[in-house]
């Protein structure tokens, strides 16, 4: 579990861990149930930035800001890479294979740009409102553990749409790992959140994202990490704007 927990941490952060022996894509379908740990840790640098801010005093909007920056640099931005190179191949239009193509182009586009502008501002609006330094943090780790649960199910949902490339090199991922990550990110927002919150904001954010995932599998003809990316980062959005549109 550990090896498995160091792989995840080695693919998915730009934390410096060192796993003995090789380490294949296999290997990381092996630890996708690891993937809800990761973002436990992700979401908790973010939320200990924002009760810092908070706590020095600052207003709610440059905290928010400080939480979203500290997610980028921990992650090196890969979810959002992956959304902005999605955007860009179905914005440009033409068919699966001009698509896939596009967003194999490590340069970002006009699409992509726009598409980071709105998840950047979906997230200040979202976390802006959570002045309680507390309620910021977990808030913060629970969409992050539930967003980084979905990627798993679309792996083993879909094929890879490419013959190269992360969801290719993985693989399908063996089913029971991915129920355990999803029990273990379910778990983590229902004992960090009220129940009923934890709920809506688990339903809405996994029902959009793999509404996405389907609508993105069918264009492409089946997954990849770049798509894998935009289903995260939808879902992690979704969740933190249901919290916030609670009375």
């Amino acid at each position: 579990m550990l090896r498995d927990l160091k792989v995840a941490l080695l693919f998915l952060t730009r934390f410096p861990v060192r796993v003995d022996g090789t380490v294949t894509m296999r290997d990381l379908a092996a630890a996708v149930y690891a993937f809800p740990l990761v973002g436990a840790a992700v979401g908790l640098l973010a939320g200990l930035a924002y009760a810092g801010a908070v706590r020095l005093g600052l207003p709610a909007l440059p905290a928010a800001l400080i939480a979203i920056v500290t997610m980028l640099l921990v992650t090196g931005a890969l979810h959002e890479d992956g959304l902005a190179d999605t955007a860009d191949g179905l914005g440009a239009g033409g068919d699966r294979q001009r698509a896939l193509a596009i967003m194999a182009d490590s340069r970002i586009g006009s699409f992509g740009a726009l598409a980071l502008m709105v998840v950047l501002l979906a997230r200040l609006i979202a976390l802006a409102p959570m002045w309680d330094p507390q309620q910021g943090t977990a808030v913060l780790v629970a969409a992050a553990m539930a967003s980084r649960a979905l990627m798993p199910v679309v792996m083993l949902l879909q094929p890879s749409a490419k013959a190269d490339g992360l969801a290719a090199g993985a693989g399908r991922p063996e089913p029971i790992r991915v129920m355990l990550g999803t029990f273990i990110a379910i778990s983590g927002a229902v004992l960090l959140l009220p129940l009923a919150t934890a709920v809506t904001a688990l339903v809405v954010s996994a029902g959009l994202a793999l509404l996405l995932a389907a609508w993105l599998g069918r264009r492409l003809g089946g997954c990849t990490g770049d798509t894998l990316g935009a289903v995260q980062q939808t879902a992690e959005i979704t969740f933190l704007l249901a919290i916030v549109s609670r009375p």
